[in-house]
């Protein structure tokens, strides 16, 4: 999933899309700030990815699987939801429409 996130990032930012990850530790040595900021580092993330050690955002989108993605429109309600890898040119459609919206 990161490789197309970093991909709409760098077509769809200056057209409003806004893109933040949320890292979940799935494993006790995922957890350290040091190995979040090394990690984004090694796979070029340029969005902003948030540290949630304690579940806090997971609980609150309701979230029970690794990756999932949410996408939130500009008045904050989340207007899709896809749970694991693929349907990435069904996902660039809906983004391109939600960018579309006045």
């Amino acid at each position: 999933m990161i490789p197309q996130l970093r991909d709409w990032h760098a077509k769809y930012e200056k057209q409003g899309l806004t893109i933040v990850g949320v890292h979940c530790p799935e494993f006790t040595w995922e957890r350290p700030f040091d190995k979040v900021v090394q990690a984004t580092r090694d796979l070029k993330v340029a969005y902003p990815v948030v540290q949630d050690n304690d579940f806090v955002i997971w609980k609150r989108f309701k979230n029970r699987y690794w990756p999932a993605m949410a996408m939130i429109d500009k008045r904050g309600t989340i207007r899709f939801v896809h749970v694991g890898e693929g349907a990435y040119t069904e996902t660039e459609a809906r983004l391109k429409a939600l960018l579309s919206e006045k």
